[in-house]
């Protein structure tokens, strides 16, 4: 499979996410026990991939180590106190801004070449974003404070992309690997913030378990992409979690989220912004 496709896939599942995020932390956990409620089955998802690859020279795998640091370790935490905050439609939104900083990075330190078409599919996927953060009509949950949150992991996730593809141009460490190295220093991180918090619960663990899921599935395509393509290509593909994350919630969770034009608007444009990045790649 393609890097195209494989960070297509990874939104889709990234977006399902976002959404059975949402009804888990609705049975009364707590954010930060959310987050590592679903970082654990996500690391057991992608460590079984790792294992059918065969673990190899695992020690060469440190510095994904430290990359998982930043983003699932860090990041998630943000990342599911803005699904709290400001839901998940509109949370995945607002990480769909992420190729703005992405495509920033590799352009300043990874030499990657400025395509124009890269540079427009990248500038609609963020003016969709823009469009859907200045809806006027929000649910009576919305809290402002989760733009904040969602911003930060989102700058977040940018890093950790350029650091990703970095790593990943010149080494033996098979994606898998990588994927488990980032993904359990990222849950011992998340783990430790949660019991220094006194936060840690056991609430909707199933149903955090299934967005956990979603989540190691997610990350394993992510890795496997970035390890085919270029961050100006993969980074602003996988963006379009924001198209999904919102065609999700309005499938399961409409009226909760009031789903209005503005948000199919800011979708549309993402769409757009996908489709031409693929097409000029």
């Amino acid at each position: 499979m393609t890097a195209i496709g494989l960070a297509l896939a990874s939104a889709v599942l990234f977006g399902a996410m976002s959404v059975a995020l949402r009804f888990a932390l609705r049975e009364g956990a707590s954010a930060e026990a959310g987050a590592l409620l679903t970082a654990v089955p996500a690391l057991a998802v992608v460590l079984v991939f790792a294992l059918a690859h065969g673990l190899h020279d695992v020690l060469s795998a440190w510095p994904f180590a430290l990359a998982g640091l930043v983003a699932p370790g860090a990041s998630q935490i943000l990342f599911t106190l803005a699904v709290r905050d400001a839901g998940p439609s509109r949370t995945s939104v607002l990480v769909g801004t992420a190729p703005l900083f992405s495509v920033a990075l590799a352009l300043l330190f990874l030499d990657e070449p400025l395509v124009p078409a890269l540079v427009g599919g990248a500038v609609l996927i963020v003016a969709g974003g823009a469009l859907l953060v200045g809806e006027r009509v929000r649910p009576e949950t919305f809290r402002l404070v989760g733009y904040a949150f969602a911003l930060a992991a989102t700058v977040l996730f940018a890093v950790r992309d350029n650091l990703l593809r970095w790593l990943a141009v010149d080494t033996d460490v098979p994606a898998s690997l990588a994927a488990v190295a980032t993904l359990g220093s990222g849950t011992l991180l998340v783990a430790a913030f949660t019991m220094a918090r006194g936060r840690l619960s056991f609430r909707g663990a199933r149903t955090f378990a299934l967005a956990g899921a979603f989540f190691g599935l997610s990350y394993v395509a992510l890795f496997e992409a970035y390890y085919r393509g270029r961050v100006t290509v993969v980074s602003p593909l996988i963006a379009t979690e924001s198209l999904f994350g919102v065609l999700f919630s309005a499938l399961v969770i409409r009226r909760a989220e009031l789903i209005g034009k503005g948000l199919v608007a800011g979708a549309a444009l993402i769409v757009a912004g996908g489709a031409l990045i693929g097409a000029f790649r």
